[in-house]
């Protein structure tokens, strides 16, 4: 059946008018949602996305795994420096294990994000951890060319009229000296505000911010809580037990995203 049998030229009309509006109403909302990509390592990774999280990688959490939580529909107006006036935020984390920011490029990994990128997204960037790592030749990285990749990501993101935003690197749990967590990080951290300040793009200090926040926690609740210090049958997934004061469990993750997003709050 055909509906210009059965409906009046009028009709039709506001039968047409109200799927426009449908249309455009719909095309208006996807507009307003802003894409938050996140890009880094391990620490930010999102472990939940991994198959059989629960029985071989729980309680281990990237800081990205725990962002969306913070950024919830109520909140989006404390950040509205960052976002704007987005109505919605989708979280694409794309951060992955292993990765400096060189190998990170050369996998591929940026371009499928800088193909994605549109208008007012945001992209996080942290890297730093593996691009020190002297040890590892495949993953390390120079500070000078840390710095080119850095202004790569940042200016790419400029390009496509998002919103770069680098992050010097989180914190490792050591080394701890008189109650007071230090600086494991020295020149990667200090090349990430180099190149904010060069290119005048947003950066959020998360090395000195994580750090002096452990620091107020103090080493052994950190140590037991936050890092990924776990004992012997404590978790399905370790049951021999864990030392490791480079990835966080649940809780450290969600505190960690907690001093971002309340960075995010002063932009």
């Amino acid at each position: 059946m055909r509906i210009d049998y059965f409906v009046s030229p009028g009709k039709k009309a506001a039968v047409f008018a109200i799927i426009t509006v449908i249309v455009f109403s719909a095309f208006s909302l996807k507009n307003k949602e802003t894409t938050i990509y996140i890009i880094g390592d391990s620490t930010v990774a999102d472990y939940s996305l991994d198959i059989d999280y629960h029985t071989k990688r729980y309680p281990a959490a990237g800081w990205g795994q725990m962002l969306k939580a913070f950024l919830i529909k109520d909140s989006l107006k404390l950040v509205r420096g960052i976002l704007n006036n987005a109505k919605e935020v989708k979280i694409d984390n794309r951060a992955k294990a292993g990765r400096s920011s060189r190998t990170f490029f050369q996998e591929g990994r940026w371009a499928d994000i800088y193909k994605s990128l549109k208008k007012g997204d945001v992209v996080m960037i942290q890297f730093g951890h593996n691009d020190s790592w002297k040890e590892k030749p495949e993953r390390y990285v120079n500070v000078e060319g840390f710095k080119e990749y850095l202004r790569l990501f940042s200016n790419q993101t400029k390009e496509k009229g998002a919103v770069p935003v680098l992050l010097t690197p989180v914190t490792r749990n050591y080394p701890w000296k008189d109650g007071e967590l230090m600086d494991s990080h020295g020149e990667y951290a200090d090349a990430v505000k180099a190149v904010a300040n060069e290119l005048q793009v947003k950066v959020i200090d998360l090395n000195t911010l994580s750090r002096a926040f452990f620091t107020k926690i103090g080493e052994d609740n950190v140590t037991g809580k936050y890092f990924m210090n776990l004992k012997p049958g404590q978790y399905v997934a370790f049951p021999n037990g864990l030392n490791d004061n480079y990835h966080f469990q649940i809780e450290g993750a969600r505190e960690v995203s907690r001093l971002i997003f309340n960075a995010m709050k002063k932009f």
